[in-house]
């Protein structure tokens, strides 16, 4: 079975606020999301894998 975060534990995990990451849902950038019924979960494999892929050696694009 998947871990699930909600938006809170994925907020601490990310050292953000929950508020950053709602701004990141409905602008579409930010982690992949699930939407059960009303409830906002992040899976904990998806969310490692998307901040590992936010890794930049420069601050070009």
């Amino acid at each position: 079975m998947r871990r699930l975060l909600t938006e809170r534990e994925a907020a601490t995990e990310l050292s953000l606020s929950i508020r950053t990451l709602q701004q990141w849902r409905v602008r579409g950038v930010g982690p992949s999301f699930l939407k059960l019924g009303r409830a906002v979960r992040y899976d904990a494999d998806t969310l490692e894998a998307w901040l590992a892929d936010q890794s930049r050696t420069n601050t070009v694009a």
